[in-house]
């Protein structure tokens, strides 16, 4: 099972070689994650955008765009649009956002004819390597679903096992997170919690364990777990952490990025192909950790 993003890198190098849009490419940041996942051979790339500004850019950063196809495009909205659609028509593998805002990225992606809606509900799975734990942890969903219920946390939990499997995790353990590892009529996440593990046992939610309520303590640490009887598969052994809302799982990703030496990368999922929607302050590392999560996505999805 990989454990930590030297082989995640190493998984993506080994499969072929796919195919990268960038969305409004004339961003420095995210041209020197492209530069450096193509001189690996973890990537390609096609570059959409302004090119008068992509050149700068790659003059400022002694980038060769000999290698790469470019699309001119002055208009954000239309240079999101012609790289959503170079993956929704198979000339690309997956999208990567640029220079471009979020809302104008997102509406590309969700263009009814030429993005990449699947009818499933999209959603944002990070994955962090934590210093003093044996795995990796995927967390979900940090930033796009708000205060999903149960039926959209169903689609999450798919989602991220699908990033799971990618990165060779079989049966990747599922534990919904809430306060308290015990179900609470007054406390909503608990019920969700209950109800989903119900699911997974009689096989409505395939390909993966789900039981809960687990409090963080007992779905990470074996110690705990035993420390208030709690056994099971999944009982301080989650590689798939599902949050209760938008608030738990912000603070988690930001308590992880910005108070620990953890790695991480992040993308969107439940969408034909996958996407990469990295922030500004996101490290060099951080891009090309998601960039190889994003290829090993696009590997499984073809299979």
């Amino acid at each position: 099972m990989i454990k930590n993003f030297d082989e995640v890198l190493s998984m993506a190098q080994s499969q072929s070689t796919k195919k990268v849009a960038v969305a409004v490419a004339q961003d420095k940041p995210v041209l020197e994650a492209i530069k450096d996942a193509c001189e690996i051979g973890l990537v390609e790339a096609v570059l959409v955008g302004n090119k008068d500004k992509i050149e700068e850019v790659a003059k400022e950063i002694n980038l060769d765009l000999s290698k790469f196809e470019i699309i001119h495009e002055a208009d954000a909205a239309k240079a999101a649009l012609i790289a959503v659609e170079l993956v929704s028509t198979g000339k690309a593998d997956m999208v990567m956002k640029g220079l471009v805002d979020t809302a104008n990225f997102l509406r590309a992606v969700l263009n009814k004819e030429k993005g990449l809606r699947t009818g499933k509900l999209m959603s944002h799975v990070a994955v962090f390597e934590v210093p003093g734990i044996d795995r990796l942890l995927f967390i979900t969903d940090a930033a796009f679903n708000m205060y999903p219920q149960l039926k959209e946390k169903i689609d999450i939990v798919n989602n991220a096992v699908t990033v799971a499997k990618a990165v060779g995790i079989d049966t990747p353990k599922v534990a919904p997170v809430c306060a308290v590892e015990v179900v609470n009529p007054d406390m909503p996440a608990t019920l969700d919690a209950a109800m989903l593990s119900k699911m997974c046992e009689r096989g409505q939610i395939k390909g993966c364990k789900i039981d809960g309520p687990l409090a963080l303590d007992n779905a990470l640490s074996v110690e705990a777990a035993h420390h208030k009887g709690i056994t099971g598969e999944v009982a301080g052994q989650a590689d798939i952490l599902l949050m209760p809302n938008i608030e738990a799982g912000n603070i988690m990703y930001k308590t992880l990025s910005y108070t620990t030496s953890s790695k991480s990368g992040a993308l969107l999922v439940g969408t034909s192909a996958p996407v990469v929607l990295t922030s500004r302050n996101d490290s060099h590392e951080t891009k090309m950790n998601a960039i190889a999560l994003a290829a090993l996505v696009a590997e499984l999805l073809k299979k």
